[in-house]
Parts: C-alpha cells; sequence; structure tokens
C-alpha cells in the first residue's frame, strides 16, 4: 500500500492538473512556451501517477481496470472480472 501522504500529494497534483488545462491549452495553442513555463510545475499532467485502487501499488497497472497485475490476476481467478479468464493451451 502507499503511503498516505502519496496519495494525498497525488490528488492535490490532479486538483491542479484540472485548474490549469485550459490556460495550459490556450498558451500552447498560442505558441507561449515562456508563460507556460511560468505555471506550477504541479500543473502538467504527466505528473499524475496511476496508483491501484485496491491496493494503491504505483507499478505494473491497467488503466483499463485501475488495479495492478497481481489483483487483476486475483480478480480474474474469481470471476470477477466479466469475460476474464486463464489462459490454457
Amino acid at each position: 500500500m502507499a503511503c498516505k501522504s502519496t496519495l494525498l500529494r497525488n490528488e492535490r497534483i490532479k486538483k491542479t492538473v484540472a485548474k490549469y488545462a485550459e490556460l495550459r491549452k490556450q498558451l500552447k495553442e498560442a505558441g507561449d512556451y515562456a508563460a507556460l513555463q511560468r505555471l506550477p510545475r504541479d500543473a502538467s499532467p504527466t505528473r499524475i501517477r496511476n496508483f491501484c485502487a485496491l491496493t494503491g501499488r504505483s507499478r505494473g497497472n491497467y488503466r483499463k481496470f485501475k488495479v495492478c497485475r497481481i489483483m487483476l490476476r486475483e480478480l480474474a481467478l474469481q470471476g470477477k472480472i466479466p469475460g476474464m479468464r486463464k489462459a490454457s493451451w
């Protein structure tokens, strides 16, 4: 599980990205990169980190399911993900 401070920081970054999204779009269309650099660093969407919704794991996440690879496998074996089953050949 990711520590609470990491998850809270990620939420703060998401709010900052949403706040400056329209302004960033306008500045990029205008080509004003000097003004873009004066925006807060956390206003960039690349600063957002994906975490597993169940465990908080930061690596090996599937965007479609919003869970890490380990939990995806467990949920699939339990039959909780429709249409997904263990491969056998």
